[in-house]
């Protein structure tokens, strides 16, 4: 299947209750017949900034005239819509809405990292999806994610919600900062769970919190985690993802919470009678 692709915004953070107009910038032109007195009620944690991307895309396809400024593009292709999982992807899920998904997604990243502007972010100019016939379930390369065919293939239940959740995992892999290569692994894998978790995307299969071996385990288990840190000092997250920018070392835990990562754990696990 061909290449699709739709440029979203990058707006800053928005009040609970929007207007319309006010989901745009100064500097893009916007020529109105009428006034626009809706307002839109937000409720889950990453809608505000998603609700924003979602209306572009509307009153462009209306005709509105806009000229976005720092725009990032997003595009999604089935280059295995030959087989059983990329035809179900195509069926189930489709490129139009992959698109509008790592839109979404890269929106509540920039909401957890608290990153209202392009300039806090990473340049990134184009965030692209590809489902191919690959193994594994998906994995992402600079701002490119590949997702497998054959996982989308043998889902069991709800086939768009559980890729929806994927791919909030891989694109945060797209915007989080790695320490330059130096962060622990499971501290990686564990943040991109972190903003599904907070999208509203856990499948019921997660662990629950307080389960787990190591805070690092990665995955569910150090989402989890991280949720708790969080709890203690909102933005610690993006604090944590902040820092790594530069570098990594598990002493950020104790600069930012006052405590080392391994009380950290234990306190966590006390909690919740672990």
């Amino acid at each position: 299947m061909a290449p699709t692709s739709h440029t979203t915004q990058q707006n800053s953070m928005t009040p609970r209750y929007l207007s319309i107009a006010s989901l745009f910038k100064p500097a893009m032109e916007l020529r109105f017949h009428r006034p626009w007195s809706y307002s839109l009620k937000l409720s889950s944690d990453c809608d505000e900034m998603a609700m924003r991307h979602a209306i572009v895309v509307a009153l462009v396809l209306a005709g509105v005239a806009a000229a976005p400024v720092g725009a990032v593009t997003f595009s999604a292709k089935n280059a295995a819509s030959s087989t059983a999982g990329g035809k179900r992807f195509d069926r189930e899920v489709g490129t139009a809405y992959a698109r509008k998904v790592l839109s979404d997604a890269s929106s509540c990243c920039w909401k957890v990292f608290k990153q209202p502007s392009s300039g806090s972010r990473k340049p990134v100019a184009a965030v692209t999806l590809a489902v191919e016939d690959i193994d594994g379930v998906a994995f992402t390369s600079g701002d490119g994610i590949h997702l497998s065919a054959k996982y989308v293939g043998g889902i069991t239940g709800d086939v768009k919600k559980e890729v929806t959740g994927v791919l909030y995992h891989e694109t945060t892999h797209v915007w989080q900062w790695n320490g330059q290569g130096r962060a622990n692994g499971g501290l990686i894998e564990g943040i991109a769970d972190y903003v599904r978790l907070k999208a509203g995307y856990a499948p019921g299969h997660w662990v629950k919190p307080g389960q787990g071996d190591r805070w690092d385990q990665g995955y569910d288990v150090t989402a989890r985690f991280l949720d708790y840190c969080d709890s203690l000092k909102p933005g610690f997250v993006a604090q944590l993802n902040a820092k790594m920018k530069g570098g990594y070392s598990d002493a950020f835990f104790a600069q930012i919470l006052g405590k080392n990562v391994q009380q950290l754990w234990k306190d966590y696990k006390k909690k919740y009678g672990g």
